[in-house]
Formats: structure tokens, C-alpha cells, sequence
């Protein structure tokens, strides 16, 4: 094998290992999303969030915390979206 066909698969093998990157998401003022205000909240990897929208209203409406099973948190909230015109 040349030795450029090593490298790249060297190289591809440690991108793989690598998983993921994590980040973190600090929304500032007047932050809304689906008519909730969501400023001034801080996402990473212990605390998450999953918004989900809806045209009409869902079942459950609204935020709530729930445990993710691997020691954090993730913020659920069904919303309704708002449709400007």
C-alpha cells in the first residue's frame, strides 16, 4: 500500500474514535422560541433541551425537566409555533 492510503486511513480511524463534539449554547436577551421565553438559559451536555412544534395544541403543552439517564438533564417542551403573517 502507498504510504498516502495509510495516512488517510490512519487519519479516518481517529476521526471515528473521536465521537462528537460537545458545545455550549447561551442564548441571550429576548429569546423566544414558539412564544416561550428562553433567554438568558445556557445548553451543554448535562442539560439539554428538546422543543418540539406543534401548529395546534398538543397534548401536554408546555417545559418540563426530565432526567436523561446518563446523570443530566433535558428541558421537553411542546410548543405551539406562531405563524406571523
Amino acid at each position: 500500500m502507498s504510504r498516502k492510503v495509510i495516512i488517510a486511513s490512519a487519519l479516518a480511524v481517529a476521526v471515528a474514535l473521536c465521537g462528537s463534539a460537545f458545545g455550549e449554547v447561551r442564548f441571550g436577551k429576548n429569546v423566544y422560541v414558539g412564544g416561550h421565553d428562553f433567554s438568558h438559559q445556557t445548553f451543554d451536555r448535562k442539560h439539554r433541551a428538546e422543543v418540539h412544534l406543534y401548529d395546534n395544541q398538543s397534548k401536554n403543552a408546555g417545559c418540563r425537566w426530565q432526567a436523561d439517564g446518563s446523570g443530566g438533564r433535558v428541558k421537553l417542551c411542546r410548543l405551539r409555533s406562531l405563524h406571523r403573517d
